[in-house]
């Protein structure tokens, strides 16, 4: 059972422009909307590596009947908490040069109340899953949720046998590693945040990925974007890298998402380190070729895993 957390979901909207000027007036060439955030792309990248995901948001207003509407349609399975405030919409806007510019809404703020059914509705389905579940905590919180709610989360989970990974930033990231989830997979930025230490090297990554585990992951790795990815397996494991398959992406967005899918798919498959590192390496690149965020094909995800080179870090001299 693979269940994706999601507290504060989207609806994604994408918008295709000739330029993007700021000041201007635009017209767009064209407009799409998707389900959206960090957890409904894991879940649909999950669905593409044949498994049935479950998925459990908060969700408020037409926006998030939009999501779960979306969900359904994708045959992912949606557990809901309703909420009062609108579920966020988040900008994607693509210009004729393939920049990709993105806006990102907070979210409407969520009362104690509702993070607390939130909270219940959560560990329940973790107890049904148990020893079996293999639980996604990603994306960010909404305001109104406290810093811990992940921590609080994971610990629910981990009580009830569920394997945990998360992803995600900030002071949730930074207050979720003391409740030790199995594995964690912020980006440079995100890891630089919660640790408060430069990564602006690949051996810096590599460093952070130890400073994580040292701080409570069990595992860690880190996205370095067009750089490719860092993995360790544990704390006395050695440090893989990945480096990214060369091509033109047609957007980045929900690239780290669908890589921390193909490490949760590996997690239950009992794959090695480095061919959990391929798997999560050939679906962030399936990604960026993707017609949305998450829409990704499983033939291309087995075509780039045959690209992907995996190797010791630091590399033999």
């Amino acid at each position: 059972m693979f269940l994706c957390v999601s507290p504060n979901p989207a609806v994604d909207k994408r918008i295709t422009l000739a330029a993007l000027v700021p000041g201007g007036i635009h017209r767009a060439q064209a407009v799409e909307s998707f389900p959206g955030g960090k957890s409904t792309h894991v879940a649909m990248v999950l669905k593409a590596l044949g498994h049935e995901p479950h998925w459990i948001g908060m969700c408020g207003g037409s926006t998030g009947q939009q999501v779960v509407a979306g969900l359904t349609s994708l045959a992912i399975e949606p557990h809901v908490v309703r909420v009062s405030g609108e579920t966020r919409t988040n900008l994607e806007i693509i210009d004729a040069a393939a920049v990709v510019t993105e806006i990102r809404e907070p979210g409407a703020p969520v009362g104690p109340h509702e993070i607390a059914e939130f909270e219940r509705a959560c560990h329940r389905l973790f107890k049904t899953g148990g020893k079996s579940a293999v639980v996604i905590f990603s994306g960010s919180l909404p305001p109104g949720a406290p810093d811990d709610l992940y921590a609080r989360l994971i610990t629910s989970a981990r009580h009830s046998g569920c394997r945990t990974l998360l992803d995600t930033s900030g002071e949730s990231l930074r207050a979720a590693l003391s409740a030790h989830p199995d594995f964690v997979k912020p980006n440079r930025d995100e890891a630089a945040g919660a640790l408060n230490f430069a990564v602006d090297s690949n051996n810096a990554a590599a460093e952070a990925a130890r400073r994580l585990i040292a701080s409570g992951a069990r595992s860690a790795a880190l996205s370095l974007g067009s750089a490719g990815m860092l993995y360790a397996a544990g704390e006395h494991a050695p440090t893989l890298f990945a480096q990214a398959v060369p091509l033109n992406p047609r957007s980045t967005v929900g690239c780290g998402d669908a890589a921390l899918a193909g490490f949760a798919h590996s997690f239950c498959s009992g794959a090695s380190p480095g061919e959990a590192l391929r798997k999560a390496a050939a679906c962030a690149a399936a990604n960026c070729l993707a017609d949305s965020p998450g829409a990704v094909r499983s033939e291309a995800i087995q075509e780039f895993a045959a690209q992907v080179r995996i190797e010791p870090f630091p590399a033999a001299p």
